[in-house]
């Protein structure tokens, strides 16, 4: 983000910009070479320094623009104008090159009806009043007018391209920030999944194997066997989540449960093969009896559970107490991945007694 904000300064306070405002200084030079065929002898340095004067007026309120400090802008601006005022009587119609300069700074920062009827204005003024002043003997200022018009354009098509370029990075901080968070949240919903699952099969298998240690110290040893294998998978687990290469097949899953529920003294009624799941669903399906399964062994005090799939269907249903597994499950974060993946997701209690879990694709 500090990148592309750094990248639009650049671009706003860079070299382009300061092209820009030396490219500027043609009309004051314009105007300076005008002044001694219009104003002779001791008249002519007068109106040189006022035009001097405009272009250091001029630098003043390009860079008070650049840094954004708006009350300097416009007051340097007015200054600005107050010069081209005065330097009339002495560039005559020359001097509507000064007003190419004011109206160019101004037109970007003024509301569209505004500057639009500022630059008619002004390009009027160069036409009309050039022969209506008739000491000066010349005709209508076609030359300053078009230069006039011409310089908006240029200018403000410059200003588009700075305000669109400082969107772009707003847009493109706000997709970043976006990312990350969604990043977060994926993380956090991975870690409840995996580790909830694993946890509750250590948890199981570590109370089993203390019950076991006096009355079978053989089971006793394999379940703590198992219990090391299971921390071994959290970790990997874990690290899987974080850098995003996770793997969960539907297969691995019913195996794992299959054993988890067996820990509990759950009767599993589980499928032995998933062919009938098409590649597109086996991972989605996968976490849906990962959570289903973790969700009997933990809340349900089941005696049976049931996973029955389909080509567009898994169901998890238990006979235990029923009831919501609460606010902190996983159900949320497995609602999320369903409805990414355009299902539904039912989960509720069923009569006469138990919970159902039921994903839909």
């Amino acid at each position: 983000m500090m990148d592309g904000t750094s990248d639009v300064q650049r671009w706003v306070r860079g070299w382009r910009l300061r092209l820009l405002d030396a490219g500027m200084l043609v009309y004051p030079a314009v105007t300076v070479a005008a002044v001694p065929q219009h104003a002779p002898g001791a008249t002519a340095v007068l109106g040189c320094a006022i035009v001097a004067a405009f272009a250091v007026c001029y630098l003043l309120a390009a860079a008070a623009a650049a840094r954004r400090a708006t009350r300097p802008f416009w007051l340097l601006l007015g200054g600005c104008a107050v010069l081209f005022v005065l330097a009339l009587p002495f560039a005559h119609a020359d001097a509507f090159f000064l007003a190419a300069v004011v109206v160019s700074l101004a037109v970007p920062r003024l509301p569209r009806f505004a500057a639009v009827s500022l630059v008619a204005v002004s390009a009027l003024a160069a036409v009309v009043v050039p022969p209506a002043v008739l000491p000066w003997r010349t005709g209508p200022g076609w030359t300053q007018a078009v230069a006039l018009v011409f310089t908006v354009l240029v200018v403000s098509v410059f200003a588009e391209a700075i305000r669109a370029n400082a969107a772009l990075v707003e847009a493109r901080a706000e997709v970043a920030r976006l990312a990350s968070e969604a990043e977060r949240n994926r993380i956090a919903r991975d870690l409840h999944d995996l580790l909830g699952h694993s946890l509750t099969a250590i948890t199981v298998k570590s109370t089993l194997a203390q019950r076991l240690i006096a009355a079978d110290g053989a089971r006793a040893g394999e379940e703590m066997s198992a219990v090391e294998t299971l921390a071994r998978q959290a970790l990997a687990d874990v690290r899987a989540a974080v850098s995003g290469y996770r793997e969960v097949t539907l297969a691995g899953e019913l195996a794992r449960g299959r054993e988890l529920l067996r820990a509990c003294g759950v009767t599993a009624d589980l499928p032995t093969a998933t062919d009938v799941v098409g590649p597109g669903q086996q991972e989605l399906f996968g976490w849906v009896v990962r959570e289903g399964l973790t969700n009997v062994a933990r809340h349900a005090r089941a005696t049976r559970c049931t996973v029955t799939l389909s080509a567009s269907t898994v169901e998890v249903v238990d006979d235990g107490a029923g009831g919501s597994p609460g606010p902190g499950s996983g159900l949320a974060g497995l609602r999320e991945r369903v409805a990414a993946a355009g299902g539904t997701l039912d989960a509720g209690p069923v009569r006469p007694r138990g919970w159902r879990l039921r994903v839909t694709v």
